[in-house]
C-alpha cells in the first residue's frame, strides 16, 4: 500500500540511533498478543452479559456497568489499531483477519481505517496537509478570516459537548457506513466499508434476536455512546495540547512531529492498561510497528523518550479550551486569545493607516 510504504520511508529518515533503538522493540510475541486479545474480548463479553442481566433489576445498575464495558470497547479498538499497523502479529493475514472482526465490534471498516490512519501518521503536524484522520484544527489567521456563520460552525465543532458527544457517535455509527468521501481508486477500502456494514448487520440482528431487540438497544446504546466519546477523547489529547507541533510543509519534520506533536499521556496504571499503552503516543508515532505491549519497555530503556512533555489526566482536562494554532506564538490557544490577537492586529493596521496621511502631509510641506 502506498501510504504504508510512505510511512516506512518516513521512519527511515529518523536518526540512525533512534532507528536502532526502535527496531529492538518491533518484534511481536504471538502468545502475548493472543493473551491480550482474549484478556480484552472475554471481559467485554462478560460485562455486556452482566449489563443484560442487570436489566431485570435496575437500569441505573446497567448504566454503571456501561462504563467499564465501554472501556474494554476502547481497548478492542486499540488492538484493532495495532492490527492495522501490522504490529500485533507477524502474519499480515492474521492481523487483517483479527482487525476486521474487531472492526465490526467497534463499528469501523478495517481496511478503510488502516489507509486513512496511515495518512494521518504520514502528515501529522503538517499545516499544509491537514484533513487525514485528524481533529480539524484551524490557525488563528484562518479563523479570523472566516465569515461569522463559518466561525459559529467551527466553534460548534470544537465544543466539547458536540465533539465528544454527538459528533463522536455520528462519526463511528453513521459516517463510517458510507463511501462518498472515499476516492474511487480506493477499491479495497470501499469494499471494506460494505463488508463491514454487512457483517455488522448480521451481528446486530443475531444478538438482537438472541437477547431481544429492546434489551439489546438498552445495553449497547450507552456502551457505544460512551465508547465513542472516550475514543475521540483519546485521539484528541494525543495531538491537541498547548506545546504541540505544527509546521508548514517546507519546515515539517517527521521526527519532531512524533516527539513534540504527539503526547506522552501519563495515565494511572489501570487506565494505562485499559488503553493498551496508547499514552506513549510519541513513541508510537516514531515507529508504529512496535506492539502496544512493548511501548512501556521502550520508554523505560530509552532516556531520550522520557525527556518529553508529560500530560497527566488532570492536566489534560484543560486542553479542552485549546481550539486554534497560533503560528506567531507556536502554540495552541483558545478563542478568547484569538479574539484579542485579532483586535491587536486590527489596532496595528489602523495605526499604520492613520500614520500614512501624516507622513504624506509632511512630505507635501517639504
Amino acid at each position: 500500500m502506498t501510504e504504508r510504504s510512505n510511512l516506512c520511508s518516513l521512519t527511515a529518515t529518523l536518526p540512525v540511533g533512534h532507528r536502532a533503538v526502535l527496531a529492538r522493540y518491533r518484534e511481536p510475541d504471538f502468545g502475548r498478543s493472543v493473551r491480550q486479545l482474549l484478556g480484552s474480548i472475554v471481559p467485554f463479553c462478560a460485562l455486556w452479559a452482566l449489563m443484560w442481566l442487570s436489566l431485570q433489576y435496575s437500569y441505573w445498575l446497567t448504566l454503571m456497568l456501561s462504563v467499564p464495558t465501554a472501556g474494554f470497547l476502547v481497548r478492542l479498538f486499540i488492538l484493532q489499531h495495532d492490527c492495522g499497523h501490522g504490529s500485533f502479529f507477524k502474519s499480515k493475514r492474521l492481523n487483517d483477519a483479527v482487525g476486521f472482526v474487531l472492526g465490526v465490534l467497534v463499528f469501523t471498516p478495517y481496511h478503510c481505517w488502516c489507509r486513512q490512519h496511515a495518512l494521518h501518521h504520514a502528515t501529522s503536524g503538517d499545516l499544509d496537509r491537514r484533513g487525514f484522520g485528524d481533529i480539524a484544527t484551524m490557525t488563528v489567521k484562518e479563523y479570523l478570516q472566516l465569515t461569522p456563520l463559518k466561525k459559529l460552525g467551527y466553534r460548534l465543532y470544537r465544543n466539547p459537548v458536540v465533539m465528544f458527544g454527538a459528533a463522536a457517535v455520528v462519526y463511528f455509527v453513521v459516517l463510517q457506513r458510507f463511501t462518498y468521501e472515499l476516492p474511487r481508486s480506493w477499491t479495497r477500502e470501499r469494499a471494506s466499508v460494505h463488508a463491514t456494514n454487512l457483517a455488522l448487520l448480521v451481528f446486530l440482528l443475531s444478538v438482537g434476536w438472541l437477547v431481544g431487540f429492546r434489551s439489546f438497544l438498552l445495553v449497547h446504546v450507552p456502551v457505544t455512546v460512551l465508547g465513542s466519546s472516550l475514543g475521540v477523547w483519546m485521539f484528541y489529547i494525543q495531538h491537541n495540547f498547548a506545546g504541540t507541533y505544527w509546521q508548514r510543509h517546507d519546515n515539517w519534520q517527521f521526527e519532531l512531529a512524533g516527539m513534540e506533536g504527539s503526547s506522552y499521556y501519563q495515565l494511572p496504571k489501570p487506565l494505562q492498561w485499559l488503553t493498551a499503552n496508547i499514552g506513549f503516543h510519541h513513541i508510537h508515532h516514531l515507529d508504529s510497528r512496535i506492539p502496544n505491549y512493548r511501548l512501556q519497555e521502550c520508554f523505560d530503556r530509552t532516556p531520550e523518550f522520557q525527556q518529553v512533555h508529560r500530560i497527566t489526566f488532570w492536566q489534560s482536562l484543560s486542553c479542552v479550551s485549546l481550539k486554534l494554532w497560533d503560528e506567531n506564538e507556536g502554540r495552541m490557544v483558545g478563542f478568547p486569545t484569538a479574539a484579542s490577537s485579532g483586535a491587536r492586529r486590527n489596532g496595528l493596521a489602523l495605526q499604520r493607516s492613520s500614520q500614512r496621511p501624516m507622513r504624506q502631509r509632511r512630505t507635501d510641506r517639504c
